[in-house]
């Protein structure tokens, strides 16, 4: 009875190894599916009143607009496309500024979510 009871002890503890090391995996992969998804973009932090017409114009007016209520958004400087930004408060600090930005971008939204961001050179 004694050596039933070790074999069990044996296979549950088995499980649960093989069960974490596949858990582990499966997190690590989507981090990884995450950060490969990410791309950089050059361009300026504006607000969603004037979205691409602020672009290179200061911060003064861009920070008066998202003071007033505005939210800010990203303005792609190759293709002037405006795009919401999911997270707004990975941009304070940046308001009206040129900018390089890791994002994932969700086209189907029109909106990304930055990961970093930082004075384009």
């Amino acid at each position: 009875m004694e050596r039933g009871f070790k074999f069990r002890n044996f296979l549950e503890a088995r499980v649960k190894r093989i069960t974490t090391v596949l858990v582990l995996v499966i997190v690590s992969g989507a981090f990884v599916a995450h950060a490969a998804d990410a791309t950089q973009f050059n361009g300026w932090i504006s607000d969603s009143a004037c979205g691409a017409q602020h672009a290179g114009s200061g911060s003064m007016c861009v920070k008066k607009c998202i003071e007033g209520g505005m939210i800010p958004v990203f303005v792609d400087q190759k293709k002037k496309a405006v795009w919401r930004i999911d997270n707004p408060g990975a941009v304070k600090g940046f308001y009206g500024d040129h900018v390089t930005i890791t994002a994932t971008a969700n086209a189907d939204k029109k909106s990304v979510h930055v990961n970093s961001i930082t004075a384009a050179k």
